[in-house]
């Protein structure tokens, strides 16, 4: 493999920034399937991909949503092209004798709850920032939130129980005219060490 220019990784990382207005621009469905065809390639735990995805994408889908979003986190994803709700399926580990078919990992998850619930978890958020970077590659901008009522967005959108709300995920063409001054990041030494 070989390293990505400078222009590339500017786009996924340094110059990429979270945004919370976006252009009235809407996103394609081509779009959001060519974004899932590369965020489904993350690596994950025993492939178990456990992440689900809900795009949102109309007024109405939307407003289904409004009840379960903190108030500074209304009028920006009412007025965003796209909302994801990024989930984490509690029975992801059906999928395994197909996803992961080197041995019976599925058995090592039936019997064992907090496993799969710290697996799905993990897995989905490692998923979640996977469809961070799909969407930057593909020119989309994203303003991830958590504030919202999870009891509530699950109730509306997930009413079975089986899949729970990880965080969600505003996406369009950002407006960077809305932009805030980029926060700092911490350096090499204080947020690693070489053991």
């Amino acid at each position: 493999m070989s390293v990505l220019s400078q222009e590339a990784l500017a786009q996924l990382y340094t110059g990429a920034r979270s945004l919370h207005t976006f252009r009235p621009e809407p996103v394609s469905d081509s779009t959001l399937a060519a974004l899932y065809d590369l965020l489904k390639w993350g690596p994950t735990a025993f492939n178990g991909q456990p992440g689900r995805y809900i795009f949102l994408r109309t007024a109405a889908a939307k407003a289904r949503l409004a009840a379960a979003l903190m108030p500074a986190n209304l009028d920006k994803t009412m007025a965003t092209p796209v909302t994801v709700i990024i989930a984490q399926d509690s029975r992801f580990y059906e999928h395994l004798p197909k996803l992961f078919p080197a041995y019976d990992a599925k058995a090592m998850f039936e019997s064992n709850p907090a496993l799969v619930a710290s697996t799905a978890f993990r897995n989905s958020s490692l998923q979640g920032a996977y469809l961070i970077l799909a969407a930057r590659a593909l020119g989309l901008t994203c303003g991830p939130m958590s504030g919202f009522d999870a009891a509530k967005l699950n109730a509306e959108f997930f009413p079975d129980g089986r899949n729970q709300a990880n965080f969600l995920c505003n996406l369009g063409y950002g407006d960077p005219a809305g932009a805030k001054p980029r926060g700092p990041r911490l350096a090499f030494e204080e947020a690693c060490s070489l053991l």
